[in-house]
């Protein structure tokens, strides 16, 4: 069950850093409101997985699901050039988050 709040703490990780592109600093209400609930919401899951998840796995999980996520949706949906070096990278953080989730029993 850890490992499910994980994972949705990695996916509030991505939901919060992508509101953060509409809040227009804090000009912008409803996005600012989306981006802290985001937030709020990422790091409960993540403190309620680390009960169980050894605390530097799953930061470096939380991490990597948002930055893995968050490059994703930069790709797919604002046209950001996914150059050969941004997806080997992208590849090597997934390995690591697989290579962690097997080592840490």
């Amino acid at each position: 069950m850890s490992w499910i709040l994980l994972f949705l703490a990695g996916l509030a990780e991505v939901c919060w850093a992508l509101a953060l592109r509409y809040c227009d600093g804090w000009s912008r209400p409803l996005p600012l409101a989306v981006a802290l609930a985001g937030l709020v919401a990422s790091v409960i899951l993540l403190a309620l997985a680390v009960r169980e998840v050894p605390l530097g796995t799953a930061y470096a999980v939380w991490t990597a699901i948002g930055v893995v996520g968050t490059t994703l949706a930069g790709i797919l949906w604002w046209k950001e050039v996914p150059d050969l070096s941004r997806l080997v990278c992208l590849a090597l953080i997934v390995a690591g988050v697989i290579g962690l989730k097997w080592t840490s029993g």
